[in-house]
């Protein structure tokens, strides 16, 4: 009898070996959406490998083992000699080259690329959201590249290369080569105007000397970075190599990795230029104008990253739910829990929904779509990755005890989901951002049309539609109301997408809880009249 007590009863199996892809319905219909006849063939098949490969416990572990195992910094050999290296786990590099091969740096030119591309970026966040970083900023970096058509030439075939390459060597020795971004500096933040790393011009037409300071420089081991800095005609955009192309280092001091909350896979470093060799970007004194194309794209990368963690937050609470029993059934089937399994399952699929919209858009190029990537990417951004934390803290208290247990992976979730709030500009900035495109009548008007698109089909959307334009109408003493008019612009879009659609069900709950008024301000607090059983089953995924 003594091993009676240690009988293992009532725990849930992990959830491994499933498609990721596959058992995301909203995911799944909003690729089938978005994606041409053309290549709807092969994405949905190309989707379906990578979901396999996300489900599979080798790549799972992977994604353990690199958030376990945080990269170390050395500054110098053991000679003495300046290397500024950084030293990452195998599973790191492992990760790296899957999410290279599965083509999330090679979205441009493809047929749907961004719509295939976003899709596996959302589910490749649920792997290992830290490797995410480089893949995001790699892809981000080509259209701030095209500003330059000569070296767009040199370097996009690089970037969207397929084959992942860790070694520190001139990038055009390699197969393929990542990018990375340094525009904040200590006194400046969100405030690049205020930058004071300098840029002297060289000999060679394009070509600078830098000298300052980055406060924070992600994978300071990617074969280039876009950076700002203060040439004689103003702010401008610079490519900084790793490695120059004799071979030779270029200047690039690590002084120290930062200490992070989550993201812990992903080295962040302070970085010092002192007489760095840099190539310029675009016309002198046009920084933020030539770099913005690549912080728009990685705007939207937060989006689906934030999406991507809240789905995997929703799958793992209602899979957990629907194999625990407790007070004589499931947890699944329990009223409370159910409720706030569908609250937190709306949030989601909201999400997913309007991401992949956004990502269509840039596959469609056309004038309007771009006129309405212009206010609902900072809208989505701002709205989005705002409610990824508490999505994680919920589903995480899904799990009781389990969920603040490392093992469980919940606490992984709850670190990582406040990042892309404050990623490529916090809250105020993307506010800020809204009000801007709103000085534009073709993005007000692309937005409006985009959402008129279901009016008629819910009353409760048609009124918050109508108060969304008194609320335009008056934009005298706007700051101070930025956000919560940022806020209604990103739920009115995630309802009118999901009216248009969404399942009857998921719509109702959504235009009841979000834009309706019926619900509270915890989850969990949807109306009980609602068909929630439908909603949870259809977030539930299936190994």
């Amino acid at each position: 009898m003594a091993g009676i007590t240690h009988t293992v009863t009532n725990q849930v199996p992990p959830l491994v070996q499933y498609d990721v892809f596959g058992s995301d319905r909203a995911l799944v219909e909003a690729v089938e959406r978005h994606l041409t006849a053309e290549a709807r063939e092969d994405g949905l098949a190309e989707l379906s490998a990578l979901g396999h490969t996300c489900g599979s416990a080798q790549v799972q572990e992977w994604g353990v083992q690199a958030n376990e195992n945080p990269p170390r910094l050395r500054t110098h050999d053991r000679y003495g000699h300046r290397i500024d290296e950084v030293d990452f786990h195998p599973a790191w590099h492992r990760l790296l080259g899957k999410g290279v091969s599965a083509g999330l740096t090679a979205a441009w030119g493809r047929p749907g690329g961004h719509v295939r591309r976003a899709a596996a970026f959302l589910m490749w966040t649920q792997v290992e959201a830290g490797n995410c970083c480089p893949l995001s900023m790699t892809h981000a970096a080509v259209p701030a590249l095209r500003t330059d058509p000569e070296l767009a030439a040199v370097w996009e075939p690089r970037l969207t290369s397929m084959v992942y390459d860790r070694a520190l060597r001139p990038a055009g020795q390699k197969p393929g080569a990542l990018f990375g971004m340094g525009m904040t500096e200590k006194q400046g933040g969100s405030d690049v105007r205020a930058n004071t790393t300098a840029a002297r011009p060289l000999a060679e037409d394009g070509t600078y000397a830098l000298t300052g300071h980055k406060w924070f420089c992600s994978a300071p081991m990617s074969d280039a970075f876009l950076v700002l800095a203060q040439a004689p005609g103003g702010l401008t955009c610079f490519l900084v190599p790793r490695v120059l192309e004799d071979g030779s280092r270029n200047v690039f001091a690590l002084q120290r990795l930062k200490d992070k909350l989550g993201n812990r896979s992903n080295a962040s470093a302070e970085v010092e230029f002192d007489g760095t060799w840099a190539r310029r970007v675009g016309e002198e004194g046009r920084g933020v104008r030539t770099i913005i194309g690549m912080v728009a794209a990685t705007r939207l990368d937060c989006v689906l990253g934030s999406a991507g963690l809240m789905r995997q937050a929703v799958a793992q609470a209602v899979h957990h739910c629907a194999h625990r029993a407790a007070f004589g059934g499931k947890l699944l089937d329990k009223p409370l829990m159910r409720n706030v399994l569908a609250d937190l399952a709306l949030e989601s699929e909201a999400a997913t929904t309007l991401a992949l919209r956004l990502a269509a858009a840039y596959d469609d190029g056309g004038e309007q779509e771009r006129a309405l990537l212009r206010i609902a990417v900072p809208a989505a951004k701002y709205w989005v990755t705002k409610r990824c934390a508490p999505v994680a803290v919920e589903a995480a208290e899904c799990l009781g005890g389990n969920g603040y247990v490392e093992e469980s992976g919940m606490p992984r979730l709850v670190r990582e989901s406040p990042l892309n709030s404050v990623w490529e500009g916090a809250g105020n900035v993307q506010a800020l951002d809204v009000l801007r495109a709103l000085r534009d009548p073709a993005t007000l008007d692309a937005y409006l049309r985009e959402v008129g698109r279901a009016r008629g089909a819910d009353h409760r959307l048609d009124a918050a539609i109508k108060d969304l334009l008194t609320d335009l109408a008056d934009l005298e003493g706007v700051e101070g109301r930025a956000r919560r008019l940022t806020e209604r612009l990103a739920l009115v879009l995630q309802g009118s997408l999901l009216v248009r659609h969404a399942p009857p069900e998921v719509a109702d709950a959504f235009c009841a809880g979000r834009l309706g008024g019926d619900a509270g301000a915890a989850f969990g607090t949807l109306p009980p009249t609602l068909d929630l059983a439908s909603v949870v089953d259809r977030a539930r995924p299936l190994s």
